[in-house]
């Protein structure tokens, strides 16, 4: 089936009052990401679309999951965290407190790690400049005795 094909397949499908569907292309061009990223979710447990007739189809709730998995991914999460955090969810979203929580431990803890790496980098930066002065006041010594 070609893309165009699919596209007009999935839009025939589509009931507004129960829910919307979308196809791969939609996808990604609304995402800006390639086929092979989302079929790449998918292999790894991120997403699972419907199949109709062998086309794969997309909710909003796997367009909510798609903004979900690039948000994190966006600040440096390994995909098998964003699993784990999406898997909290649920069918019908019993788990969002369970989500909640998750990413209240989560962030402390990267935040309190980029503090840590960032007291880290003042104290170099401090003795990079402490050596960095050093050393134009050891060349400007010398090349006052040079003259």
């Amino acid at each position: 089936m070609e893309l165009s094909e699919a596209q007009a397949f999935v839009d025939s499908h589509r009931d507004v009052e129960e829910t919307e569907l979308f196809g791969i292309t939609e996808l990604c061009r609304d995402f800006g990401i390639t086929l092979r990223a989302l079929r790449f979710y998918e292999d790894k447990g991120l997403l699972s679309p419907r199949r109709i007739n062998g086309a794969r189809v997309y909710t909003r709730r796997d367009r909510a999951r798609i903004t979900l998995i690039l948000r994190a991914k966006a600040i440096g999460s390994p995909l098998s965290e964003i699993k784990r955090y999406l898997d909290l969810y649920g069918n019908q979203g019993e788990g969002r407190m369970q989500q909640l929580q998750y990413v209240i431990d989560r962030t402390a803890k990267e935040i309190a790690d980029l503090e840590r790496k960032r007291a880290q980098i003042d104290v170099t930066l401090a003795e990079l400049r402490v050596i960095n002065e050093s050393c134009h006041g050891h060349l400007a010594e010398r090349m006052k005795a040079v003259k």
